[in-house]
């Protein structure tokens, strides 16, 4: 009997331990220090579409930019791309502009564009991306990766992993 209450006590401990760690893991997945910072690293980029077009980030000041970091062959990011698209063409409008910088090939991001409808820039920043995004508190560098800048150009908000629609409207209330 107190052989399997030991076992018992083991268990109980373990998970403890498994819930702490994942709870830790994820709450430092989701602070990011960039938070009220101003923007100056994505709004002084410029950066080629699929057809080597350079376009400046800056062109977008005074509005909601959301920076989403995506891949062809991400599936989160993949599955979030056909609400933004959504979202681009409802909030437009209202000062909301989204740009997916794309850590792929020009070639590949075309097509898929193409394939999707984007109706936003999807611009070409390579491995070098993931360098960017980092400094925006991407500190595993995976995707996708979103930033949202305010009209004042500071960060609001970073978000590692897909965006809930829901999410982005609270967002979005407190922003436009």
């Amino acid at each position: 009997m107190i052989h399997l209450s030991n076992r018992w006590w083991m268990v109980v401990a373990a998970l403890l331990a498994l819930g702490a760690g994942a709870w830790f893991a994820w709450s430092k997945l989701e602070s990011s220090e960039a938070i009220g910072q101003p923007a100056t690293s994505l709004l002084g980029l410029s950066l080629p579409d699929p057809d080597g077009k350079e376009l400046a980030l800056s062109q977008w000041k005074g509005k909601v930019l959301v920076v989403n970091f995506w891949a062809t062959w991400c599936a989160p990011c993949r599955e979030e791309m056909p609400m933004f698209t959504r979202l681009q063409q409802e909030l437009g409008p209202k000062g909301v502009q989204f740009v997916g910088i794309a850590v792929d090939q020009p070639d590949k991001v075309r097509q898929f564009a193409s394939d999707l409808g984007l109706n936003y820039p999807a611009l070409i920043g390579g491995y070098g991306a993931m360098e960017l995004s980092k400094s925006l508190g991407n500190s595993i560098m995976a995707l996708p990766f979103t930033v949202i800048v305010d009209r004042g150009g500071r960060v609001a908000h970073t978000q590692l992993g897909p965006l809930k629609e829901q999410q982005l409207s609270d967002i979005f209330a407190k922003l436009l």
